[in-house]
């Protein structure tokens, strides 16, 4: 047992100034579990048919089935899994609702190129352009609204 708690000691580390407020928290450390990347997030919707023709026609996404008759969206080396409203699968967000995401998605376009895009595929700019600041830098984006309001940010980097 003494050797058990030695070996939890060696992967965890107190910080009293970052742990959380209630005593006798403490924090991984950096090398214990170390994300990289986003693989995929879950995008409750209303009505899985209109949602995957929003993104393949707007943003160019495609339709992946697997498991079960399951729908995705891919992109990149990521993926939008579906959940069709009041049929979600297991386990699922505590409240799983259309129109709660906020999410922004880096193009390979130019932010007029994205404008102009979004323009004749009839769809709305809610915001932008404007510039902002993404995780690799500064970025110019314009939001939009999916089909179940979802409020979706395409930005590009700039130098």
């Amino acid at each position: 047992m003494l050797g058990v708690l030695k070996s939890l000691h060696l992967l965890f580390q107190r910080n009293d100034q970052n742990r959380m407020s209630l005593p006798g928290f403490v924090t991984l450390t950096k090398d214990f579990m170390k994300i990289s990347r986003i693989d995929h997030i879950v995008l409750t919707v209303k009505n899985i048919e209109v949602t995957t023709d929003f993104y393949v026609r707007v943003l160019g996404m495609e339709v992946v089935t697997f498991g079960e008759g399951r729908k995705a969206l891919s992109f990149g080396n990521q993926k939008f899994n579906l959940h069709e409203v009041g049929k979600e699968f297991e386990p699922k967000a505590h409240r799983p609702t259309p129109g709660a995401t906020d999410i922004c998605l880096i193009a390979d376009a130019t932010i007029d190129e994205i404008v102009d895009g979004l323009h004749l595929a009839g769809v709305a700019i809610v915001g932008g352009p404007i510039r902002r600041t993404g995780a690799c830098g500064p970025i110019m984006s314009v939001y939009f609204r999916d089909p179940d309001s979802n409020l979706i940010e395409v930005s590009t980097y700039v130098p």
